[in-house]
């Protein structure tokens, strides 16, 4: 995280919520993604944080992850459906994905919104979508991982990712939950009675006061600990997905002093954020996964990423220029 002069923070702070509610307004994605004089800025800005449209050209850029000595995780971009027969058209790319990776034999994870296979119109549509692709990565072994989305979706979320455990026994099911929600507190014992990776995060998505902890605070900074520690001692299958370095650190500690087995933990990153940090905890000898999304739908993501560090908007210009 790039550190700010003080009297810049509340500016800076300000300018992160702006561009998180904007990624959140489906018209503001609508006129970016499909205006024919605004879409191609928007891909030349994307290109820095996104693996490509297509399935063959995300494997690509896995198998180019893979030869850096990580393990990938690719997810197709998109949320918010509410037409079941895109839901289900959307649902057939991540099954083309899945047959991919198993093709390729490569090692790679399978992430996806529920809300993009169907849950947000009908949580039973995005449950049969979600136990499909489930299923097919089960049969060359490899794991999925559902992301989360506003926490007005987290408890059908969570129902779901439950229901694949407990109805159909999917232990290859994992889960994304964020350390920035105060109800996450409750929420991760009770995630942990089930056997799937939980990935945890600080949380990107713009949340009200007495929900959530502000993005920079350190209460979350302390939450993430807490509870990445709570993972770790416990041996349950979890991916630490920040990017703080400060956080990376004392948990390498905590895990070289706790001789912590590394067939359960595993250090994740996303593209486009500086390979320099996955790349020198993975040469220390932690596991590493580094996440690559693709597809057209990357309005919310990108802007999420930017969000993340302000600064990245000079980035951004940048990348509009070149």
């Amino acid at each position: 995280m790039t550190s700010f002069p003080t009297e810049w923070q509340s500016l800076v702070d300000q300018a992160a919520s702006t561009l998180r509610a904007l990624a959140l307004d489906e018209n503001a994605k609508e006129k970016f993604c499909n205006d024919p004089l605004l879409r191609p800025y928007m891909h030349k800005v994307s290109q820095r944080y996104v693996a490509g449209q297509t399935v063959d050209e995300a494997l690509t850029r896995v198998e180019a992850i893979i030869a850096r000595g990580h393990a990938a995780s690719a997810e197709y971009m998109g949320e918010s459906v509410r037409d079941e027969a895109f839901a289900m058209a959307e649902t057939e790319v991540f099954m083309d994905l899945v047959r991919g990776i198993g093709e390729r034999n490569l090692n790679c994870s399978i992430s996806f919104d529920l809300s993009h296979i169907g849950s947000l119109m009908d949580a039973e549509l995005g449950y049969r979508n979600a136990r499909r692709i489930a299923l097919a990565a089960a049969e060359i072994n490899r794991e999925v991982m559902i992301s989360m989305e506003g926490i007005d979706r987290a408890d059908d979320i969570y129902a779901i990712y439950t229901r694949l455990h407990k109805e159909d026994d999917l232990r290859n099911v994992g889960i994304t939950v964020p350390a920035k929600r105060l109800r996450t507190a409750q929420d991760l014992p009770a995630l942990m009675k089930l056997p799937g990776r939980i990935r945890l995060v600080k949380g990107a998505f713009l949340e009200p006061d007495g929900v959530a902890y502000s993005r920079n605070s350190p209460e979350l900074a302390e939450a993430y600990r807490r509870y990445a520690r709570e993972l770790l001692l416990s041996g349950h299958k979890c991916s630490i997905a920040t990017h703080d370095r400060s956080i990376q650190t004392d948990l390498g500690a905590l895990i070289l002093e706790e001789r912590i087995d590394p067939r359960w933990f595993e250090f994740e990153s996303l593209i486009g954020l500086g390979g320099e940090q996955i790349d020198g905890l993975q040469q220390r000898g932690f596991p590493t996964r580094e996440y690559a999304v693709f597809g057209q739908e990357h309005f919310l993501y990108v802007l999420n990423r930017i969000a993340e560090e302000p600064v990245r908007v000079y980035q951004a210009i940048i990348d509009v220029m070149a």
